[in-house]
Parts: C-alpha cells; sequence; structure tokens
C-alpha cells in the first residue's frame, strides 16, 4: 500500500514561513519524483515545487525565490519550506510521486492559509 500524507498546514500571515511535510510508505522512495501541487478554490492544481529522482529542483516564477523542496530519501519524507508568503499563496497543498513509468500518488492535502 502506498500512502502519503501531508503535515504542516495552517494560518501564517503574509510575509510569514511555513513548512510543510510529506511522508511516504509502502513505497521504494528514491525511485520517485516528488512534487507539491496546491489548488485554491475556482483555480486550476498547479506544481509549486518538483524534485528529481537525482535531486534535481524546479519551481514555477510564482515561487521561486521562496519555496525550497527537498527530500530526505533514508526517511521516506520531502518538504516544502515557504518563505514571504503572500495571501496568493493560500490553497490546498497536496503531496505528490510520479515514477519515472508515470505512475502517481497523491497525498490528502494539507490547507495553508496566509491572511492577516
Amino acid at each position: 500500500q502506498v500512502q502519503l500524507v501531508e503535515s504542516g498546514g495552517g494560518l501564517v500571515q503574509p510575509g510569514g514561513s511555513l513548512t510543510l511535510s510529506c511522508a511516504g510508505s509502502g513505497v521504494t522512495f528514491s525511485r520517485y519524483a516528488m512534487n507539491w501541487y496546491r489548488q485554491a478554490p475556482g483555480k486550476e492544481r498547479e506544481l509549486v515545487a518538483g524534485i528529481s529522482v537525482v535531486g534535481s529542483t524546479n519551481y514555477p516564477d510564482s515561487v521561486k525565490g521562496r519555496f525550497t523542496i527537498s527530500r530526505d530519501n533514508a526517511k521516506s519524507m520531502v518538504y516544502l519550506q515557504m518563505n514571504a508568503l503572500k495571501p496568493e499563496d493560500t490553497a490546498v497543498y497536496y503531496c505528490n510521486a510520479r515514477s519515472l513509468r508515470l505512475q502517481e500518488y497523491w497525498g490528502q492535502g494539507t490547507q495553508v492559509t496566509v491572511s492577516s
């Protein structure tokens, strides 16, 4: 059974920071690219950070310089460090695992709300 569980979401003020965690189980974690997606009400789900099986990262311009994705394969964990948060970052954030053969698994999501 493959399972991804996110944690760390919550309410934060603009300019604040938050770290999301995703714990994987039932999977050979190192064989999967790991990604964070987010979805705000009425909007499409969008990729906010990705890290490949060899550790390369990618970010859209909207979060570049503010968000950092990292992984710890020994612990089957992936993290998203979010700094300088903006109200437009408010969304449900989802952890995603994608194999080289494009098998995918998703976490249940964790709410991030950026508001004063």
